[in-house]
């Protein structure tokens, strides 16, 4: 069994030059699966909407569904570590928002840390729930909750002046007292260089080698969401099509009388069942 992971063992890694890894589930059987892995944690993340609802973006995901999938990861990986995503609008309207609802993710989800996206705009939020006793992960870069005001699910920091507010970012989010965070989207290089100004861990998703653990869609991963895919996704496996034949399989075999055998049957005999009326 795997030492589940604490705030401080991402930075330990980072100090270490070791990677850790994080992959983002919303159910709890996929949950059982990455705590019987090596993968050391957990992002419920609020893109359940595009891969769990079908929904065209992050924004429409409720708190309480949060809440809801938090606690079904939590209690399928009681050995990894959890971070609960913090949807739109759940923290943007004021310091007070942001704490009582990162009190009930921590609460009533059970997750081990929240995450917020944004940079300078959300520090205080940040520092508001760090000083309600709350750990913090932040999130900077391509921000799926703000895509629109950014273009669309594009690549960031392509320009000078974008690489500068990259860095504003990484700087606040830090200084706010968050313990890591987020990098999604961005060159290569700039995310070594923002990493060799902010001391805190990185956790790069689509952001290169040089962060301190890369993250990744557990759909995108195992090759069952299907359709297109991000740049950085590397599929590690094909289950879609062998999960696909395996219901075609339990359709044919239902069509020709195959299934259910008697061995799939309680073929108990019950005396006097014909006098029955």
């Amino acid at each position: 069994m795997k030492k589940k992971f604490t705030v401080q063992s991402f930075q330990q890694c980072k100090d270490e030059g070791r990677k850790f890894t994080m992959v983002v589930v919303f159910d709890y059987s996929m949950a059982r699966i990455v705590d019987e892995s090596d993968v050391e944690a957990i992002l419920v993340g609020d893109s359940v909407a595009m891969t769990g609802q079908g929904k065209s973006g992050t924004t429409p995901v409720t708190m309480d569904e949060m809440i809801y999938h938090v606690k079904c990861v939590v209690a399928g990986a009681p050995n990894t570590f959890v971070v609960g995503d913090m949807p739109f609008g759940s923290y943007n309207v004021s310091c007070e928002q942001a704490i009582m609802n990162a009190n009930r993710l921590m609460k009533e989800g059970g997750c081990d840390c929240v995450k917020l996206e944004g940079g300078v705009e959300v520090a205080d939020k940040i520092a508001a729930i760090v000083k309600a006793g709350i750990p913090v992960m932040g999130h900077i870069g391509l921000t799926p909750q703000t895509a629109a005001a950014l273009g669309g699910f594009k690549m960031q920091g392509k320009s000078l002046d974008g690489v500068r507010k990259l860095i504003e970012d990484a700087k606040a989010v830090e200084a706010a007292g968050a313990f890591m965070t987020g990098l999604e989207a961005v060159p290569v290089d700039v995310a070594k260089r923002i990493g060799e100004i902010i001391r805190i861990p990185i956790n790069g998703i689509g952001a290169g080698p040089y962060t301190d653990g890369p993250g990744m869609l557990t759909h995108d991963l195992w090759g069952i969401y299907g359709g297109g895919r991000a740049k950085f996704v590397k599929q590690y496996a094909n289950l879609r099509p062998i999960m696909i034949e395996a219901l075609n399989s339990f359709h044919r075999e239902a069509q020709d009388g195959t299934y259910p055998a008697p061995e799939n049957c309680y073929n108990n005999k019950i005396e006097g069942l014909e006098d029955l009326r």
